[in-house]
């Protein structure tokens, strides 16, 4: 029986399994125009993510709405030009946000959540509290509660550690805005440290990332995070002792072209 012969694959078909800048063509030794206004475009919607404000105000309310009362902090970063101009300012709380989580009247939580703007608050304005309710049902279904959180501007990953060491969290999960990149600038990750103090490095976290529209889904979000957590808290480790086998225990789904790149944002 003949083999039967398999149409020749364009450039055309590798771009529509890629966002990714390929097969643009040129014009003499240059990009075609609408290839350049078409970068230039999304190297401002990235620049804008960068310099977007959080609204913290609707997180803490869109969380209330889930039942999550979150408590607004912020790091040492006075502005956002510290921010990005000195990120070891971005990693430990300043001192008034350090006092109020302090005196929470709460006991020590088991599970805390910080939702923070990272390098990208247009990301968090955008998936952050959707995220959260499509984990919450996951998390429930393995007897596991939220026990505080808090929403954070001026915050690095590492921000995670002081405000988990404060609450005396057993674990702590950060939503945080990614790197934006041209390709995605409202990308969110999600960062899980299991005993979070001060002084933790990467190595020590687990991280789900690139969740937005054209990347991975609230809902495989949501199943891997929380697959992370249960795991996490019954090893009590996070990171390169931890590694995320959810994948073969997620329900199958149809899927479409998406960006899986990682933008790791410390």
């Amino acid at each position: 029986m003949k083999t039967p012969t398999l149409p020749p694959r364009s450039l055309g078909d590798l771009r529509d399994l890629t966002p990714a800048r390929v097969a643009l063509g040129r014009a003499g030794a240059s990009l075609p125009t609408q290839a350049l206004l078409d970068f230039t475009l999304d190297h401002a919607r990235a620049r804008d993510a960068v310099h977007a404000v959080l609204d913290a105000s609707a997180l803490v309310s869109g969380l209330a709405g889930l039942g999550i009362e979150a408590i607004r902090v912020r790091s040492r970063a006075g502005d956002r030009k510290d921010y990005l101009r000195r990120p070891d300012l971005g990693r430990t709380l300043d001192a008034d946000s350090r006092h109020r989580l302090a005196n929470r009247s709460d006991d020590p939580c088991g599970l805390a959540i910080v939702v923070a703007d990272g390098l990208s608050p247009s990301a968090v304005n955008a998936h952050a509290v959707q995220l959260v309710r499509s984990v919450i049902p996951h998390l429930a279904a393995d007897g596991i509660e939220i026990g505080c959180a808090a929403v954070a501007t001026g915050a690095r990953v590492a921000l995670g550690d002081d405000i988990g060491a404060v609450l005396g969290a057993r674990m702590i999960v950060m939503l945080i805005g990614e790197r934006p990149g041209l390709s995605a600038s409202d990308s969110l990750g999600a960062y899980l440290t299991f005993a979070p103090q001060v002084g933790r490095t990467d190595a020590e976290r687990n991280c789900v990332s690139n969740i937005h529209g054209a990347g991975l889904g609230y809902e495989e979000a949501a199943f891997r995070i929380s697959w992370l957590i249960r795991e996490a808290l019954a090893r009590q480790a996070t990171g390169v002792a931890l590694k995320d086998e959810s994948s073969g225990q997620m329900p199958p789904r149809i899927t479409g072209r998406s960006n899986r790149c990682h933008n790791f944002e410390t």
